[in-house]
């Protein structure tokens, strides 16, 4: 887009905002009627570092699509999304969750065409070199190795708790909520207790032959912990918000689970 010198004072009002969001982006909401311009929306997605599901032989990570599909979605709504993982680095991927070109869901198939996001999961920042306080919400992807690294990492816990405490919008989709397991919300409780909370069913895993692999059933941990676990048909769409806790089932929830993370985020920007 050119500016013309000529231009009317609406179109030169364009033209600098176009200039300006060239340094600083904004995420727009509207507030009272009125437009409101506040400092970009940023959202922290922690990924897995764990590249093995209990025997040697066999490979996992992320499950790709759980980070593809609402990255792009946080992106185009004009999100900043950082990356990190728990050891920082490259993250792994579940090689079950790519497929020969053409073949992937539409958002995988993005990422695979698009280097500046490929460097996002090759250089992921360092978990423990992150805090909280930048964020509007922080997003767990999932992934068969999230079971092993997420409920081990006490920065992990840390930083939910305290983001939530900050009144951060949390999320997780399909084995991402191994991540809250040991998180505590403001009383001291775990976060997930008295919420609404989906996940990963042990119906599913025992579908995807990985009951006896996983180090516990996510299903039957979440509800110990006092959650009101709700899921949908095995591997079908199914998210639930909570508040500010939003919750996926599967992969094929990472959309549902991306809106309603950007829905919780405007209404927490709303409230005063």
């Amino acid at each position: 887009m050119l500016c013309a010198t000529a231009a009317s004072p609406a179109s030169r009002s364009c033209c600098s905002l176009l200039h300006e969001s060239r340094n600083r982006r904004f995420f727009q909401t509207q507030l009272s009627g009125k437009l409101a311009m506040t400092p970009a929306l940023k959202i922290l997605v922690v990924l897995t570092s764990h590249a093995i599901a209990g025997s040697a032989d066999h490979p996992t990570g992320l499950w790709l699509e759980e980070f593809t599909t609402p990255y792009y979605a946080f992106v185009d709504a004009g999100a900043e999304v950082d990356v990190a993982s728990i050891q920082g680095g490259k993250a792994p991927i579940d090689p079950g969750s790519v497929r020969p070109e053409g073949k992937n869901p539409p958002s995988v198939e993005r990422f695979l065409k698009d280097p500046a996001a490929r460097v996002r999961i090759e250089a992921s920042i360092k978990l423990d070199s992150v805090n909280s306080a930048p964020y509007a919400a922080v997003f767990l992807p999932g992934g068969h190795g999230t079971m092993w690294d997420f409920p081990q990492s006490e920065r992990l816990a840390k930083l939910v708790s305290e983001a939530w405490g900050e009144g951060k919008v949390i999320a997780a989709v399909c084995h991402g909520p191994a991540g809250l397991v040991n998180a505590r919300d403001e009383t001291g409780k775990p976060l997930v207790a008295g919420r609404r909370v989906a996940a990963f069913s042990n119906s599913e895993e025992v579908a995807a032959k990985m009951e006896k692999q996983v180090p516990f059933a996510l299903e039957s941990r979440i509800r110990d912990l006092g959650a009101r676990y709700e899921s949908g048909p095995n591997f079908k769409p199914f998210a639930v918000r909570d508040g500010r806790l939003v919750t996926g089932q599967n992969p094929a929830s990472s959309e549902k689970v991306a809106d309603l993370v950007l829905e919780a985020t405007r209404e927490t920007a709303a409230t005063p």
